[in-house]
């Protein structure tokens, strides 16, 4: 390797240092991909924000962010290396000076420069230390820029939900919590009846001086069950076995209980919920 003079000359000699010209060019290298990556970023929230209107049961946020994740340590990765080796090549070839050249600044005849000052030094290794907080600094405002998206995305997912959820709210959030307990109520009530006993019913005699469907309500459905049972019984005697099993099914519905025994029971659990 050829011996080169200390990097402290070339700045003197061109008025800049070459390793600030590299830390720039290798930042403005940097903000390009931070732009690449937040237009991909966009791109993709809004393809998946249309794919999730189309499918509202697909979610691809984990996988979303994971591949974002992923091609931007694939594409620093990249990055940084391509350009340590541009900074290492530029200092070993662009910016190096021979040891055996003679050359000297205007300002620097008749000094000896063999042992720098150690105050430049000093200033040397301040300017590093500022040099690399900055870096750090930019690192860490992309990070920040980069959860508050994360943040205003997640925001605006739970506020869709919050308004899918808005229905659910006032009255009707009222009346659904109440149906369990009055339906519970029901059934207590309805368990707690005694049994009815079909056979010894009292059922108020028909009026010897009205036909059946002039006295009442249960006078006129037990007429309208009698006469439905006579019609299936001659539908049954024309079309054979089908219409029997119909009027065997009406039969038994009018074997259960009569009008007056249903309305007995809606009475009594009417009065055990008062």
């Amino acid at each position: 390797m050829q011996a080169t003079v200390p990097t402290i000359l070339l700045p003197e000699l061109l008025s800049f240092s070459p390793h600030f010209l590299l830390d720039d060019i290798i930042n403005i290298a940097n903000d390009a991909v931070g732009r690449a990556l937040d237009a991909m970023e966009g791109f993709l929230v809004r393809w998946a924000d249309a794919r999730a209107e189309e499918h509202p049961e697909w979610d691809g946020t984990q996988e979303l962010e994971q591949g974002l994740v992923a091609f931007q340590t694939l594409l620093e990765f990249h990055t940084d290396t391509a350009f340590d080796i541009f900074e290492i090549w530029s200092l070993r070839n662009i910016f190096a000076i021979p040891a055996d050249l003679p050359l000297v600044a205007p300002h620097h005849e008749g000094l000896n420069l063999d042992e720098p000052p150690a105050r430049e030094a000093e200033l040397i290794a301040e300017i590093d230390e500022l040099r690399r907080k900055i870096d750090n600094q930019r690192r860490l405002r992309r990070l920040f820029e980069k959860g508050v998206r994360a943040s205003a995305r997640q925001a605006e997912r739970a506020q869709k939900l919050l308004d899918r959820l808005g229905a659910l709210q006032g009255p009707h959030l009222e009346t659904l919590n109440a149906l369990p307990a009055d339906l519970a109520a029901v059934f207590a009530a309805v368990a707690a009846l005694p049994p009815h006993d079909l056979t010894n019913a009292d059922v108020p005699l028909p009026d010897p001086g009205k036909r059946q469907w002039e006295t009442g309500k249960a006078g006129y459905l037990n007429w309208a069950i009698a006469q439905l049972l006579s019609r299936a019984k001659r539908m049954d005697a024309q079309e054979g076995e089908g219409s029997a099993a119909v009027g065997a099914v009406v039969e038994d519905a009018y074997g259960v209980a009569e009008t007056t025994v249903v309305k007995d029971a809606l009475d009594a659990v009417a009065s055990e919920k008062r």
